[in-house]
């Protein structure tokens, strides 16, 4: 818990973190965040060539990644930011994938939506990353571009809405992808995170 202190103390003086509890404007200027945490629920808006190929099978991951360091950076920060989230090795066999853990302070509502252990997210060195979200929203992010369902979502109870979603290649999409990110969190956490701040 002391260390998710010091990491969320540095990501609010780089600008990266906005805490969603404040309660006045001034505390949600930073541009990711703010945009992220304004478009939780809201219906997605159309992907901008949305053209990603992936394998379609498992492992299931995209074979024509156009991806940007920087951005990626971003992306480690903001999903590692998530109250109770740790950075731990995936369960799954991808080289270089990195989980999304929940401590256990952190409760969990959807077991169900887990593949193993506490980890309920995991992204892979190209940006790209595996979450589940409820299942009307995995839809709306397939048919709009911004991910595909997982090719075994139809195969266990709790998989209907896993999907991988798209390495973001912009600021701009990082603030979408963060946001699913958050809708994913809340929906295994049965929590409200950012839905009562910015």
């Amino acid at each position: 818990m002391k260390y998710h202190i010091i990491i969320v103390t540095a990501l609010l003086l780089k600008g990266v973190f906005v805490p969603v509890s404040a309660n006045d404007n001034a505390a949600c200027d930073a541009d990711i965040s703010r945009a992220a945490f304004e478009q939780l629920g809201v219906p997605l808006l159309q992907r901008e060539k949305p053209d990603n190929k992936t394998s379609g099978r498992v492992p299931h991951v995209q074979i024509n990644a156009v991806t940007d360091d920087a951005i990626n950076r971003k992306l480690d920060e903001l999903a590692y930011s998530l109250p109770g989230v740790e950075k731990k090795p995936t369960v799954v066999s991808l080289p270089g994938a990195l989980g999304m853990w929940l401590t256990d302070d952190i409760p969990v509502k959807r077991a169900d939506t887990i593949i193993s252990g506490r980890e309920f997210s995991h992204i892979h060195t190209d940006g790209s990353l595996h979450a589940p979200l409820p299942y009307e929203r995995a839809l709306e992010v397939a048919e709009r571009g911004w991910g595909e369902l997982h090719p075994w979502a139809d195969r266990f109870d709790g998989w209907e809405g896993l999907v991988m979603l798209f390495s973001p290649r912009s600021d701009k999409e990082l603030a979408v992808v963060f946001q699913l990110i958050i809708e994913s969190y809340n929906h295994v956490t049965g929590s409200r995170f950012g839905l009562s701040g910015c």
